[in-house]
């Protein structure tokens, strides 16, 4: 316990600090917890055990590690999984309850620090399994001496001992524990790496999980250096939760995967498990692609698009049709107003003039249907709504929302801010009608 007790002694943790141990009867938790009942001796421990209702030998061991921590002066603490999805156990859900009660407990004592029995054996099983998958340079470096979650700290002290090693404690120290005799089933992919290539290992160097741990603190530096680097340019090339590609495409090929990572990871958070390889590999070649709109399903019926200079997901938010009889002002969900005004204060595209006895009234104000034309003023023959966005770069999540101007004949009178028709009189011609589009906030035309 040498070089876990001069690890602790870094934490430097005050002895009014409530500490939180993870404890589940089995002997590299009962190690953890009595050796941190010793060296933190005038800190509240509490003890931390979740019943996952999923072994007959479960109701025991909670009996025999609640009478341990009354008979140690510690808190005892159980939370009983009462049931489980498809009444089917499985270690993903299992764990994720298991650490929904730890953090409330965590809040229930006001404590910023929760241990964990995760030992050097643990470590090696994890760094190789993650490497014959594949991972991150983040999830190469495996099970980390401390973690940092938003409120507390996850601490895992006992990395630097072996299994064997710990055995050897609990029973110089004749403490009791229970085995789970699941883990010694070969069908679990862990336990098959335990039996099978930890011994060739240790066979090389007893000590190879300290090796283990140098080379996980080693990426761990790596890793730290590049989230600095990548969070410098999230900031500057995710605006509006939108990727602008200008803004990365220059960008170091490992930062530009780390900038998607991150990307796909804020908008998915608990469900970041569904993300693959497949699905950052696609945006990436989203953003070189000179195409300039690609549409790509994702996970939780999500699309991601590719927009000229931006990628996002879409919510479907832009694409609810409306039609709107206009009146005379109205605002409109782009926070811009169309507004009649008395005086013609420029030619500009913001602003058009009409002739009430040229068009087919009332005027209506919707959004685009498919085969819109419009007769461009200045331009002999029709064009396209379509074409004209297109070549105008309007953003394809804006298209299918953005306001047009049309008559009761349903003529397309005006694309405020883009296009006039031929019905416009500004510069020429007889008008009664004026109407002025402006953002809501600045009354200024453009």
């Amino acid at each position: 316990m040498d070089l876990v007790d001069e690890f602790l002694k870094t934490l430097n943790i005050n002895k009014n600090e409530t500490l939180i141990v993870a404890v589940s009867y089995g002997p590299d938790s009962m190690a953890l917890l009595h050796h941190l009942n010793k060296f933190y001796s005038e800190n509240k421990i509490i003890c931390a055990h979740v019943h996952h209702n999923h072994r007959k030998e479960s109701d025991c061991e909670a009996k025999m590690l609640e009478e341990y921590c009354k008979n140690n002066n510690i808190i005892f603490e159980m939370m009983k999984i009462k049931s489980y999805k498809n009444d089917k156990f499985t270690e993903v859900e299992a764990r994720e309850k298991r650490y929904k009660y730890f953090e409330e407990l965590l809040k229930k004592y006001n404590s910023k620090y929760l241990f964990t029995a995760h030992h050097g054996d643990d470590l090696i099983e994890t760094v190789l399994m993650k490497i014959v998958r594949g991972s991150t340079l983040r999830g190469y470096s495996g099970i980390n001496l401390i973690s940092q979650r938003d409120n507390y700290f996850i601490v895992r002290p006992l990395l630097y001992m072996t299994k064997d090693q710990i055995l050897s404690y609990c029973s110089e120290n004749n403490i009791n524990y229970a085995v789970d005799k699941s883990n010694n089933d070969t069908v679990y992919t862990r336990n098959r790496y335990r039996k099978n290539v930890l011994p060739l290992l240790k066979m090389e160097n007893k000590n190879v999980h300290q090796k283990f741990i140098e080379f996980s603190k080693e990426l761990e530096k790596y890793d730290s250096f590049v989230s600095k680097v990548t969070s410098k340019v999230y900031k500057k090339c995710v605006v509006n939760n939108e990727i602008i590609i200008s803004s990365l495409i220059n960008e170091d090929d490992l930062i530009i995967d780390k900038v998607i990572r991150k990307y796909l990871f804020d908008n998915y958070k608990d469900n970041i498990g569904k993300i693959t390889k497949k699905h950052t590999d696609f945006i990436k070649n989203m953003i070189l692609s000179n195409k300039p709109f690609i549409l790509f399903s994702m996970p939780d019926n999500k699309t991601i698009i590719k927009d000229y200079n931006k990628i996002y997901f879409d919510n479907n938010k832009y694409y609810n049709n409306y039609c709107y009889k206009f009146d005379g002002s109205i605002k409109l969900d782009n926070g811009y107003i169309l507004k009649k005004i008395d005086v013609l204060e420029n030619t500009t595209n913001y602003i058009t003039s009409l002739d009430s006895k040229e068009i087919s009234l009332p005027l209506y104000i919707r959004n685009k249907k498919d085969g819109d034309i419009i007769e461009v003023l200045g331009l002999n023959g029709t064009k396209k709504v379509k074409d004209i966005f297109i070549n105008e770069k309007i953003s394809r999540n804006l298209r299918d929302k953005y306001p047009l101007v049309v008559d009761s004949k349903n003529n397309v009178i005006w694309i405020p801010g883009i296009k006039k028709s031929k019905y416009d009189k500004s510069k020429h011609g007889k008008y009664d009608i004026i109407i002025k589009y402006y953002k809501e906030e600045n009354d200024e035309s453009k």
